[in-house]
């Protein structure tokens, strides 16, 4: 797990699905994940942070408190990058390269598909969305009763099989992505299962979209698309394992060679935007450990500062630039409601009421100048407009003696050894770690011991990175701490994804008839404050499940070798691979 910070970790506009998957703690570094803080950095610094981040080696005091609007990315055009030259990054292995499939609904595959395959809309620091002119030359709806909205294609746009995109490859992501065939597994179906119809407009490049009830923002949907040659439900179930499949793929990079040690990506000659200004970038995967020395060798151009470890590693290095933002990310807590004692939300609810985040948050940014307010929400940032804490009342507070009560109001009675059993049976569950960072043990350990004050026994598991992807597909595990990044502004279009009852991305596995019912709500609301507002009530009454709680907010802190620009975090800022270079 190269860095350390949800989810699943981050890229903004990497997939389809409004968020994506991380890794807790780890798995960063490459996205340069933007998350939401509020800006709660409490020990903040009068200096200001430039553009292209602080020389660290030279830096006196207290880290620079980042500005929300602004990006820190080292931003230049393209006359002011050079030609030629190599990235080496650090990530998480994923097996599947279907970022679509919730298999591959990872950070790290998101960002493999930035550089590799169709990206449809552009998105603003701020959020502001715009089609990409490298695919689609207009967008626009073309009647609102019912809504229906028509993508015209670029003439120049083609598949690397030398096939042209048309409207087919949009209704060959609409028929995965709708939810109506069990034999496909997308990560999310919102707003697809609201399509009538796909069909061609004047010409095979024009997409004539119609739905059979209207979806807000209908910019959500077709982020990504998928080549209608494969369309097969088994290939994209499991015939993207290790298989990135270049002749369905369209970007400006494509994959020279892909193993379980590294991936490596070299321009694409069938791209007709703008040429790549690097000629090869390769992703190691790699341990926490093993990616810092990487660093510190000069075999890894830039990796996250995010723990306490790499900080202080990178102070010590010369022409080294770090460069401070929020990230996108929101890590959490999953229980799997259908393993062991989990399957009580009585336990569930105790273990909510036992974890002390101020404790947890002290060893996660210990010496990093971080003191984020704990999240409320797993979908809206708390920077964003309309944010709202929608934890239950009774989780939103630390407390053992409530943790405590919820045990013993359910039957279970506090034995001799200082656990609580019901029926003979003591209660014991299982917290999964992965990886070999010192600060995710040291929080697993801490959370092992945050529950013996409450009489829950814990089991704590570390695990290697390269298991998280199955694990996570075959649902082995019990506490998982994981993430969520948000891939657009929209996160009122991610309630289904996350708690819906049938959805693949219900990793706590546990839904009801009412937040189904609520959860539907967001999307049929032009007004996005009034959006916002539905999305809040269904993600509150998803919490009262207890199937899966916010945890804390990490930065994204990105290490960098000096001259790397547009690479850094920037909000919800598209990432433009091929802008990505070294500065004149």
């Amino acid at each position: 797990m190269t860095n350390s910070m949800k989810e699943r970790l981050f890229a903004a506009g990497a997939v389809v699905s409004a968020v994506a998957m991380l890794l807790s703690g780890c798995g960063a570094n490459n996205s340069n994940t933007n998350s939401s803080d509020n800006g709660s950095n409490t020990t903040a610094s009068t200096q200001e942070e430039p553009a292209e981040g602080i020389d660290i080696a030279n830096w006196k005091g207290t880290l620079p408190t980042p500005d929300v609007s602004k990006t820190y990315n080292n931003p230049q055009e393209r006359d002011n990058i050079k030609d030629g030259g190599t990235l080496t990054l650090g990530t998480t292995y994923t097996a599947n390269w279907n970022s679509l499939n919730t298999d591959g609904n990872t950070l790290y595959m998101g960002t493999f598909w930035q550089l590799y395959m169709p990206q449809l809309w552009d998105y603003t620091a701020d959020g502001e969305v715009s089609p990409n002119p490298d695919f689609l030359s207009k967008v626009e709806v073309t009647s609102s009763d019912p809504l229906v909205v028509t993508y015209d294609i670029n003439p120049k746009a083609k598949w690397n099989d030398g096939t042209d995109i048309t409207w087919k490859d949009f209704e060959s992501t609409w028929k995965t992505s709708n939810g109506k065939d069990a034999n496909y597994t997308p990560a999310s179906t919102d707003g697809y299962d609201k399509i009538a119809s796909v069909k061609a407009g004047t010409s095979d490049k024009q997409a004539v979209v119609t739905f059979s009830e209207p979806y807000y923002p209908y910019q959500a949907l077709f982020q990504n698309l998928l080549n209608h040659n494969s369309l097969d439900a088994k290939t994209y179930t499991s015939g993207w394992i290790d298989n990135p499949h270049n002749e369905w793929a369209a970007g400006p990079f494509k994959v020279q060679s892909t193993d379980k040690d590294s991936t490596v990506f070299v321009p694409n000659e069938k791209w007709w935007g703008e040429k790549p200004k690097l000629e090869k970038i390769t992703f190691k995967y790699m341990e926490d450990a093993a990616a810092l020395n990487a660093f510190k060798n000069g075999e890894l151009d830039s990796i996250s500062a995010g723990s306490k470890d790499n900080l202080a590693a990178i102070k010590s290095m010369k022409d080294i630039q770090l460069r401070l933002g929020y990230s996108l990310a929101t890590y959490v807590f999953t229980y799997n409601t259908k393993a062991g004692a989990l399957k009580d939300i009585a336990v569930r609810k105790a273990i909510s009421q036992a974890f002390d985040n101020e404790t947890w948050n002290k060893i996660a940014y210990q010496g990093m100048d971080w003191n984020p307010e704990r999240p409320g929400s797993e979908v809206f940032l708390q920077f964003q407009k309309g944010y709202k804490n929608n934890l239950p009342a009774d989780a939103q507070k630390y407390s053992v003696d409530a943790a405590k009560k919820t045990m013993e109001d359910a039957g279970y009675k506090l034995g001799s050894d200082g656990y609580y059993a019901k029926d003979g049976k003591t209660v014991e569950v299982s917290y999964v770690y992965y990886g070999d960072s010192s600060t995710t043990k040291a929080n697993a350990l801490a959370y092992q011991a945050m529950m013996k004050k409450a009489g829950i026994k814990v089991k704590v598991d570390n695990r290697a990175t390269s298991q998280w992807s199955d694990d996570m597909s075959k649902h082995n595990y019990e506490v998982m701490g994981m993430g969520w990044t948000a891939t657009n502004p929209f996160g009122q279009t991610s309630i289904v994804q996350l708690y819906g009852s049938d959805s693949p991305s219900n990793y706590a596995q546990i839904g009801s008839d009412e937040v189904d019912k609520l959860a539907a709500i967001p999307g049929t609301i032009e007004d996005n404050d009034k959006a916002v507002e539905a999305g809040n009530k269904a993600e509150a009454a998803a919490f009262e499940l207890y199937g899966t709680i916010p945890t804390d907010t990490p930065p994204s802190y990105v290490a960098v070798k000096k001259g790397l620009a547009n690479y850094g975090p920037a909000g919800f800022q598209t990432k433009h691979w091929e802008n990505i270079g070294w500065q004149k």
